[in-house]
């Protein structure tokens, strides 16, 4: 019996207690930076396209450029026909 790291976090499984966090974190990464890069591509942001596909930074770039460069949407009311 080690005392491994790895032996301290997996379970009879072999899966780890670190993997039940690891794994949400990279899914919302991922969706996070395809969602940014597809904006940024759209909008000719070439800097920022370039910074969100090289920087890894578990999903806080992407949050941050989608928050900054949030498009605006209006508000159309219809008015009621009598």
């Amino acid at each position: 019996m080690g005392w491994g790291i790895s032996e301290y976090y997996t379970n009879d499984f072999g899966f780890g207690l670190l993997n039940l966090f690891l794994i949400p974190l990279v899914i919302f990464d991922l969706v996070l930076r395809g969602f940014a890069l597809w904006r940024a591509a759209k909008n000719n942001q070439n800097i920022w396209f370039i910074a969100l596909l090289i920087v890894n930074s578990a999903g806080i770039l992407p949050l941050i450029y989608l928050v900054l460069n949030r498009e605006q949407v209006e508000v159309v009311k219809k008015s009621k026909k009598k």
